[in-house]
């Protein structure tokens, strides 16, 4: 049977590297200098990273996450990825750090809702929730490819991408 996986992956590539440009901006530009501002990654798990912003105020923290922002999109890194619901913590001083975590992986919630969407489309589709990933079976490969444009349509709020088509 025909099938494909639904799975939630940053590039990681291109994440890091709009990081690095971010910072060289910000030791370029003559509005941060002098000052704490900066963006690290760091790695929690295989799976799990997380970007942290570090500035002097909650301006300079605006300006920081605005320039993040700006290098992810030239570099076609999806801002759906980055949970930016978290507050910034102060620091020791007048610094401030503000944690971001990056998506990966389709979580059961995000899952389950992917499941009842496909359901409720009345497709000849079934869905299995496997891992960190949604595998989506179905006797014809058109009605793959309808399931395919109804998840893009349907679930907006994360950036999916779809792998692993068979035949």
């Amino acid at each position: 049977m025909p099938s494909f996986d639904t799975v939630l992956e940053p590039n990681l590539v291109e994440l890091r590297n709009a990081v690095e440009q971010t910072n060289k901006e910000i030791g370029t530009r003559f509005d941060f200098k002098g000052s704490s501002a900066k963006v690290e990654i760091t790695e929690k798990s295989a799976k799990e990273r997380e970007l942290s912003l570090f500035g002097d105020s909650d301006f300079q923290l605006e300006q920081v996450r605005d320039v993040l922002l700006g290098k992810l999109a030239k570099r076609g890194v999806d801002i759906r990825f980055l949970d930016l619901s978290a507050k910034p913590v102060k620091l020791g001083g007048d610094k401030l750090k503000h944690p971001v975590a990056v998506k990966a992986g389709i979580d059961a919630e995000h899952g389950k809702k992917i499941q009842s969407t496909l359901k409720a489309s009345k497709l000849k589709v079934q869905a299995a929730i496997q891992g960190d990933a949604v595998r989506v079976t179905g006797a014809k490969r058109d009605d793959l490819q309808a399931a395919i444009a109804l998840l893009r349509k349907e679930i907006a709020d994360l950036p999916l991408t779809f792998n692993n088509f068979r035949e």
